[in-house]
């Protein structure tokens, strides 16, 4: 039992488990003239089905009402037009249920539902695929559904059209995590024959696996120091630091195993990165670069290659479309998008301008850094200084709420976003002058 607990202490991860064979099947069938394409759009649509209703129970139908009008949007609109329609009305209803959740806890100060929590999370990533799309239509990367419901088609006939995009927007692979797969991906792995040569993609996943193992162990051993220490709310002084930096690397362990574990569904299937692109299509980019991640100085850097398929969504979204501030803006949508708790709200802000102070401090660094040992002596501190204000945002993101957030900025641990913040402010006033 404990061994189960060990690898399946997530709900998401045994749901993500029980659907390995599905995926697996899918990919094997693929390899079969008699499974036709649109007996694979439907083996998807229906896996997802079964996988939301097992996951979720009666909430799944929160995903599957907007996937229905986002598909109807779709169908009635030109192309100019679909990207703003299906945005927002994806983006209100997910927010109506994100308002759901803040009810729950803050109003009735009760634990919110597991069950509705993997919604919000699959209505979350379900966002992105409707952005993804409207946006590929809109700049004419995917050809838009031609005639509109109201054309003289059979109701078949519409269904038929319409078929890919439900199975796009549902497939199993990707309901309850994994990188952004774009709809020209997703489109070309279906028509094609399977691409799998097994023994590869046995030792992909094998390593895959593998890793999965190492990181849920460490994470065992890091949850103990965890657990036997004291936590924000008792901490002295610099143990507020060790505090911090503990408790987001159990975080971050977390992340990283789920990312790994969401990559391996997708490879089963035959969606991920060992399957190449075809020319003009969207590369595949797996969300877990640890070790860039790991040994990074650049928050900036950093930012790019954390959670990486939401990252580039983000900047094809929010950033190559704000004409003032476009990274305040990216990183306002990006709190609004994960729920607006408190402290997403502080994280995410703080975030953006940890982000604009890096560009500023290490333009002025490379200027004045030449010799070799000061630039080995700059990268290590600004090594571990961006590894604590790492660890600072996430623990702000993380805890949500308004009493831990205020236990987070009362500590020690505040001095590190300053010291940039302060940085920011002197630099920039004198690039200003140097202009």
């Amino acid at each position: 039992m404990g061994w189960l607990q060990l690898f399946f202490l997530h709900p998401v991860s045994l749901y993500q488990g029980a659907a390995f064979p599905f995926a697996l099947l899918f990919n094997y069938l693929c390899d079969m003239d008699s499974f036709s394409t649109p007996a694979r759009y439907l083996f998807l649509l229906a896996g997802g089905g079964a996988l939301a209703w097992a996951a979720m129970g009666s909430f799944a139908v929160l995903v599957f009402i907007p996937a229905l009008c986002s598909v109807v949007l779709i169908h009635s609109l030109g192309p100019q037009e679909v990207h703003r329609w299906t945005f927002f009305f994806q983006m209100s209803w997910q927010t109506l249920c994100h308002l759901g959740l803040h009810y729950t806890e803050y109003y009735l100060q009760e634990p919110p539902s597991m069950r509705f929590c993997i919604t919000l999370s699959s209505l979350m990533l379900l966002t992105q695929r409707v952005t993804s799309l409207s946006l590929d239509i809109c700049e004419g990367k995917v050809e838009a559904a031609s005639g509109g419901i109201r054309s003289r088609r059979s109701l078949f006939e519409h269904l038929c059209k319409a078929l890919p995009y439900f199975s796009y927007l549902l497939f199993f692979p990707a309901l309850l995590g994994g990188p952004l797969c774009s709809f020209q991906r997703f489109q070309t792995r279906v028509q094609g024959s399977s691409s799998l040569c097994p023994r590869h993609s046995f030792w992909a996943l094998t390593w895959r696996g593998l890793q999965i193992l190492g990181l849920e162990c460490l994470k065992v051993v890091v949850r103990g120091l965890v657990s036997a220490g004291v936590g924000l709310a008792d901490c002295q002084q610099l143990q507020c630091i060790y505090v911090m930096w503990a408790t987001a690397g159990l975080f971050k362990l977390t992340y990283y195993s789920h990312w790994l574990l969401d990559d391996s569904l997708l490879c089963a299937a035959g969606f991920g990165s060992e399957f190449g692109q075809s020319p003009g299509e969207e590369g595949y980019i797996p969300d877990a670069d640890m070790w860039t991640l790991e040994t990074t100085h650049r928050i900036s850097l950093f930012t790019r290659k954390w959670n990486q398929s939401t990252a580039r969504w983000l900047r094809r979204l929010i950033f190559q479309h704000g004409r003032a501030w476009p990274l305040l803006q990216t990183f306002a949508f990006s709190a609004w998008w994960h729920g607006l708790h408190p402290g997403q709200v502080f994280g995410f802000l703080c975030w953006a301008v940890m982000v604009e102070a890096d560009y500023v401090i290490h333009t002025f660094a490379s200027l004045f850094i030449r010799s070799w040992p000061m630039q080995l002596l700059y990268r290590t501190l600004a090594w571990a200084h961006t590894q604590l204000i790492v660890a600072y945002i996430m623990l702000a993101v993380e805890v949500r709420s308004l009493s831990s957030l205020w236990l987070l900025c009362n500590s020690y641990n505040s001095v590190f976003p300053t010291v940039y913040c302060i940085l920011l402010f002197l630099l920039a006033k004198r690039k200003y002058k140097f202009n």
